[in-house]
């Protein structure tokens, strides 16, 4: 089984060398950074380190996770942000159910793994339970978290027809497999605070406000 690992990134040059060579130690063909218009040196650095570079000038988490998608080449796609908020070191587990071909997405729970101290402001917590619950009643699933940490087979991502060029991009992804009927299975991650820069969505209050409004957007939009 193939993988390639797609790291959406912007202006991420404190975090982006050793997150790409630590996730190069996995069980990976690939590890590809989305460069989504960073004035700093990611993409260099990306580069240096062993990953292959795409740029995506147009601002936006989906166009970016889109770009990367697009330049992959394997059966796997594994997203993770390029803030080194995931552990790279966890990647066989949300691998295994997909290995063990008892799903085709798989979601890496925050929730049900281990969140360290001021890695998830209680605003982010709170929107994060609202929408898990809210999308459970939607699409009958029984997912607790919406975090970018995942793995989805590329055929069912193709199929996709994925639209949501901002933030909705993960909740996109989710709700559309639920449509399709895929096999959904979350697998325990940690969540770490960023290691170096700030956050586009919980460091500013613009940043949360907009996330929340496209994905609770999304949620309620493909449900009937």
């Amino acid at each position: 089984m193939d993988v390639a690992v797609v790291i959406p990134a912007l202006n991420e040059a404190g975090n982006i060398g050793a997150l790409v060579a630590q996730t190069l130690a996995q069980p990976v063909s690939a590890v590809i950074v989305a460069d989504n218009g960073s004035t700093d040196d990611t993409a260099r650095l990306a580069r240096q380190a062993g990953a292959q570079v795409v740029h995506e000038p147009r601002r936006g988490y989906g166009f970016a996770c889109a770009a990367g998608a697009a330049a992959a080449n394997a059966d796997v796609l594994v997203f993770l942000d390029g803030d080194f908020s995931c552990r790279p070191a966890e990647l066989p587990a949300l691998l295994a159910p997909l290995r063990q071909n008892r799903a085709d997405l798989v979601l890496g729970s925050r929730v049900l793994g281990q969140i360290a101290p001021g890695a998830m402001p209680p605003h982010q917590r709170f929107g994060n339970w609202l929408t898990a619950r809210l999308m459970n009643r939607l699409y009958g699933l029984t997912v607790t978290d919406l975090g970018p940490y995942r793995a989805i087979r590329r055929p069912l991502l193709q199929s996709l027809g994925m639209r949501e060029m901002t933030f909705g991009w993960p909740t996109e992804m989710t709700v559309k497999s639920a449509r399709r009927r895929a096999r959904i299975v979350e697998v325990p991650v940690s969540w770490l605070p960023r290691r170096a820069g700030r956050s586009k969505i919980s460091g500013t209050a613009k940043g949360t406000v907009l996330a929340a409004y496209y994905i609770l957007g999304v949620t309620l939009r493909y449900a009937f």
